[in-house]
């Protein structure tokens, strides 16, 4: 789907306050290769339920670190099974123990830090992306978790001119624990990404 800025930013304030799942259909519709991505983070199982509401068959981008906690596994199988997800998953080159054995985890001001967020979500990321090819990518963003995400909206392009939507942008986690309560859908706050260290700090897949 080709869209200029000009008409992202039109559409956005057509959009907001919409439904997400009536934004998820608008983009299916005029889609040709749409994925979702996910990292079963706290409030993940919305997006996927809405996408997965309006077309189930859609790839779903897992990008596992190798650092998630087992609550987070268990969360994931879970979604994964609940919600009949297309799951696709791209893991590390390198295995979590080999890793931890020659480098393990650097802090952010270690210069290897970037070496390792390259390693276990860069690559992967940019592998799949590469794989699938997708012209709408579906993600989880809100405003309010980094300064970057809130310069974008429901619609925005990344730098490689994919139409990234997040239908849930605008909402609060008051809204979404209401919408997760409605369709009872489990959530899980433990959860830990080794790349960010802080938790207001940018994943690096969006930026």
């Amino acid at each position: 789907m080709a869209l200029t800025e000009a008409q992202v930013q039109k559409l956005n304030i057509q959009f907001k306050g919409i439904p997400p799942e009536e934004i998820i259909s608008w983009a299916v519709k005029h889609a040709e290769t749409p994925v979702v991505t996910t990292n079963f983070r706290p409030y993940e199982v919305a997006i996927l339920h809405a996408v997965s509401g309006v077309r189930n068959d859609i790839p779903v981008v897992w990008c596992d670190t190798g650092y998630n906690t087992p609550k987070t596994y268990k969360h994931a199988d879970e979604i994964i099974s609940k919600l009949d997800l297309n799951v696709k998953l791209f893991v590390p080159k390198q295995t979590t123990a080999h890793r931890d054995a020659v480098m393990g985890i650097p802090q952010i001001d270690d210069p290897r830090h970037a070496e390792f967020t390259e390693q276990v979500k860069l690559e992967p990321f940019k592998r799949a992306m590469a794989e699938f090819k997708p012209d709408v990518w579906f993600t989880n963003l809100r405003k309010g978790q980094t300064a970057h995400r809130d310069s974008l909206d429901i619609l925005s392009l990344s730098k490689d001119g994919v139409l990234k939507v997040s239908p849930f942008y605008h909402w609060n986690d008051t809204q979404l624990d209401t919408y997760l309560k409605k369709y009872n859908l489990p959530n899980e706050h433990n959860y830990f990404d080794p790349t960010k260290v802080l938790e207001n700090r940018e994943c690096g897949l969006h930026s």
